[in-house]
């Protein structure tokens, strides 16, 4: 670890890309504090009135995703995979949030949120919030679909096929369709069949022979066939149609003798949340159960064709069940978060330019050895700028280096093909001591934990399944390495998951030590996670639901004292999520002591800054754009003006929410390397504040509004400069001007 004394001198801020004008309120580096507003008359702000909801702060995020659906900077076919997500986040959003409020609610629980809302006070606001988010995806999705054929990439309707796509289709139809179909009948010798979740469906009013013979029939339309059917289409273009037409096209190949008489879509989303008996003896058996149970959960939303026959509305209302408010009518394409699959790779022309991922010059400086590079000094690698690979080499080297004797591995969320449990198999077959803890509530990641962990017990590692009460959210890594007649422990400490995909978009932290005190403090916390020996101190590093909020507490505590003895007070944070009420109020009453507090959060913010006499001091932004936010850092002044070089400066696994701190196993890290913290505090968190381009500034009402002009895009900053301390001959004097290329 490198050892350089740190003095008082206050870094220098790097310079800004230069700009016209005023200094835009989103560049926290360079702007002054916005004047506080007045609270309206009747606000308690010492009451529920100091808050936002955690809901609708929510679905204000995934405005500002759709937003850049729209967004003209943003490739044609990144704006179509934006809209996507938008969908796909509001389909998790209900069958896990909206779903739990729901369940309380019809208890009849009436216990206020920290706002002051009750759950069917929140349920009223989020349909009425949600129903406008549908709608407008809708508008998004018909404005992409013009510009989409302007491009070349048509998406056609069976009412505009011309006689030789019907010919193809037809072929298409019997030999890629037609075998996986299971049409059934709904009558009383045919009980409606089961809806998975996010299933979707055609339901059908059929009449055929002399007789005239009414029918109603259901089409489930199976998950394991592509949402768009590829047309033929002249070079360069592409041409799809959605299959549900192609499956109407064909109604009498499944049901011969019957005409198509009316039809509706249907789409179904089901409470999603696991229950676990508290006392399981197999946890892994338990949990196996508990997925069946998820996939039957009830229907919390419909969404249904606009113009539905009024019987198939009826029928299919009855037996799912659901209620009227629950029903979402959609004039348009049901399944918005399937035009990912549109997201072409052959039209680089209508996606971000490409990005390979930097190796870090110290690791080739020293051929690739990681654990050579580690002992040089603490490494700090900023993904996805920095590739993830380096993460998946320290373990495969660890797997295969004679003098490692155990590694030790935290797994929450990880590819299905993992190289990091392949790493980890490795390693035990080659005889070495593997303890890995595989989380199985890291939600909608159950199934995939449970096949990991039966790899790895099945290769000969240790696997533990940490707290039945407590998910083990903490991103750790041990490697014990015998060196001489010495054991070193090398350690990493991740914010992110080792999740080697998700690690392409994910912007995320590792740190790489060999510092003695952080490796006994990684090994007390895994021996915490296998046998419940709760450690008794940690040297450089906190834990929920131990010490953590205690910790950061007692951090914002020292910041307010320090502006009340007239030194100079302020907090840098950065984490995609706010809400713990305790925090925040420390953070209003840090604010009230004079302490300057600049966050930047992605998604939800329960704090109201700006507003006179409680966060007079406090200014609130969120990033979205080419990259997902998902690196947790905060910096304490620590008397000195920020940037400095005496600043607190901890990453963390945790975002600042009752749940990180108070009911998982989460990690606080200090970090104390000079050139690793000039590269968080001038580097990361300096650009972070600039950025205007990607800015979002939020307003004491909660809401969030975005300033014209690109300026500075703190993603390309980090794609063009190489991470600080992963410079082979770099220093913390190194850090490098604020400035990019222009767009």
């Amino acid at each position: 670890m490198e050892t350089t004394a740190a003095g008082s001198r206050a870094l220098a801020p790097p310079g800004p890309i230069s700009r016209a004008g005023m200094t835009p309120l989103t560049d926290f580096l360079n702007s002054p504090f916005p004047q506080a507003t007045a609270a309206a008359e009747d606000a308690d702000l010492t009451g529920p009135a100091r808050f936002v909801n955690r809901e609708l702060s929510w679905l204000a995020f995934n405005w500002r995703v759709l937003e850049e659906a729209e967004n003209p900077r943003v490739p044609l076919l990144e704006r179509l995979r934006f809209l996507s997500i938008s969908a796909t986040n509001l389909d998790e959003f209900y069958t896990v949030r909206v779903a739990g409020l729901r369940e309380l609610a019809q208890a009849g629980k009436t216990t206020p949120a920290a706002d002051g809302l009750t759950p069917a006070e929140q349920l009223r606001m989020i349909n009425r919030e949600a129903r406008l988010l549908m709608d407008h995806q809708q508008s998004v999705y018909q404005a992409l679909q013009t510009e989409m054929e302007a491009a070349g990439i048509a998406i056609l309707d069976r009412h505009t096929i011309g006689t030789e796509d019907r010919a193809f289709l037809a072929d298409y139809f019997l030999g890629q369709v037609f075998p996986i179909l299971s049409p059934l009948a709904i009558d009383p010798a045919h009980p409606f069949p089961f809806i998975p979740n996010t299933g979707y469906s055609l339901a059908l009013q059929l009449e055929g022979g002399e007789d005239r013979r009414k029918l109603r029939a259901l089409l489930p339309i199976p998950a394991q066939i592509k949402r768009f059917v590829p047309l033929p289409a002249p070079e360069g273009q592409r041409r799809y149609v959605p299959l549900e037409d192609l499956l109407l096209m064909h109604i009498s190949s499944l049901y011969p003798g019957y005409v198509e008489r009316g039809s509706c879509a249907f789409r179904v989303l089901r409470d999603s949340d696991l229950e676990v008996e508290d006392e399981a003896e197999d946890l892994v058996r338990e949990f196996e159960v508990a997925l069946k149970r998820r996939r039957r959960g009830e229907v919390v939303r419909l969404k249904i064709s606009a113009g539905a026959p009024a019987s198939l509305r009826k029928i299919i209302m009855e037996q799912l069940p659901v209620r009227e408010d629950e029903v979402i009518e959609v004039d348009g394409l049901i399944g918005i978060a399937d035009l990912a699959e549109l997201v072409l790779d052959e039209r680089p022309d209508l996606l971000w330019p490409s990005f390979t991922p930097r190796v870090p010059e110290r690791v080739q400086d020293h051929d690739g050895d990681m654990f050579a590079a580690i002992r040089q000094k603490d490494m700090l690698l900023h993904h996805p700028y920095e590739t993830f690979d380096m993460v998946v080499r320290f373990l495969a080297q660890a797997a295969n280096d004679p003098d490692v004797v155990a590694i030790k591995q935290t797994l929450y969320r990880t590819s299905r093909d993992s190289p990091i449990v392949d790493a980890l198999c490795d390693a035990a077959e080659q005889g070495k001591s593997v303890t890995a803890l595989v989380e199985l509530k890291a939600r909608f990641d159950e199934a995939a934990n449970i096949r990991q962990s039966r790899r790895l017990e099945r290769a000969g590692a240790h696997v533990v399944y940490g707290f039945l009460n407590l998910k083990t959210h903490a991103k750790i890594s041990t490697v014990v390495r015998r060196e001489g007649r010495e054991l070193k422990t090398y350690t990493h400490y991740g914010t992110g998951n080792y999740h080697p995909i998700t690690a392409r978009f994910y912007t995320d932290l590792s740190l790489f030590t060999c510092d003695a005190a952080l490796g006994r403090d990684a090994t007390r916390v895994f021996n915490y996670l296998s046998g419940y020996a709760q450690p008794e101190r940690l040297e450089n590093l906190s834990i929920s639901p131990l010490n953590l909020k205690t910790t950061l507490l007692e951090r914002i505590a020292a910041e307010a004292e320090n502006a009340r003895q007239g030194r100079p007070a302020a907090i840098w944070a950065k984490m995609n999520a706010l809400v713990e009420s305790d925090v925040i109020d420390a953070l209003y009453a840090a604010s009230q002591a004079g302490v300057k507090i600049s966050l930047v959060i992605r998604g939800i913010c329960g704090l109201r800054p700006g507003l006179r006499g409680l966060s007079d001091n406090i200014r609130v932004k969120s990033i979205v754009g080419r990259f997902l936010e998902h690196s947790r850092i905060v910096c304490f002044a620590n008397g000195q003006e920020l940037p400095s070089r005496r600043a607190r400066v901890y990453i963390s696994s945790a975002d600042w929410m009752g749940r990180n701190l108070n009911r998982r196993v989460e990690t606080l890290v200090e970090c104390t390397n000079p050139t690793v913290k000039a590269q968080i505090v001038s580097q990361i968190m300096a650009a972070n504040m600039v950025d205007t381009a990607q800015s979002w500034l939020l307003g004491p009402d909660g809401r969030f509004e975005r300033p014209e002009g690109p300026g500075f895009n703190c993603h390309r900053f980090f794609m063009e400069n190489p991470s600080l301390s992963g410079r082979g001959s770099a220093g913390a004097g190194d850090v490098p001007e604020l400035t990019h290329s222009e767009e």
